[in-house]
């Protein structure tokens, strides 16, 4: 809401023109580079899966998605990392049959 330079209600305030502000580095942490990304599909490729990622595509094989999901929040320790990689499993599962 605009500033309307009343002292009172909910518009209250000196009227002043936004200043636009520079994107700072820290904006963009945690964000995935082509390069990472590359390095990381080759290391997957290499290694593999882990073993407790090998039960849960097993437990996704057989429809037992809430299992998976507990045995992926059970190694990795929240609900929200379980849930993001039971989708990565269940996409490479799904990558996998597409083939």
């Amino acid at each position: 809401m605009a500033r309307t330079g009343i002292a009172v209600g909910l518009t209250k305030g000196h009227v002043v023109t936004k200043k636009e502000k520079a994107v700072r580095p820290a904006n963009r942490k945690g964000r995935l580079s082509k390069r990472v990304k590359f390095v990381r599909d080759i290391i997957r490729e290499v290694a593999g899966q882990a073993p407790y990622e090998k039960r849960v595509i097993e437990l996704l094989k057989v429809g037992k998605d809430r299992r998976a999901l507990k045995v992926c929040k059970r190694k990795l320790g929240t609900h929200i990392r379980a849930k993001r990689k039971r989708e990565e499993m269940s996409a490479l599962l799904r990558k996998v049959h597409k083939k």
